[in-house]
């Protein structure tokens, strides 16, 4: 029947929305670590490696997304 959500439908929306929360959360946290970080290393430019740092912690977000997204799309086609 069309329209009938299947358990393969549901993982795959399921595999979505993990994906879709990673990269909206990611963003959120590094555009205010961003803006902050863009006025510390004005004030004391030497901070930038620190800033470099605090900005690739929220990548972590995305890559969890990312990796349960895949967990959840291999039950599908693996």
């Amino acid at each position: 029947m069309v329209g009938e959500l299947t358990d393969w439908g549901m993982i795959a929306v399921g595999a979505g929305i993990s994906m879709a929360g990673g990269c909206i959360g990611t963003g959120m946290a590094q555009g205010a670590i961003g803006a902050a970080g863009l006025g510390v290393v004005i004030e004391k430019p030497e901070k930038i490696g620190l800033v470099l740092f605090f900005m690739v912690i929220p990548e972590t977000l995305l890559i969890f997304g990312f990796v349960m997204s895949l967990i959840l799309l291999l039950r599908i086609f693996g």
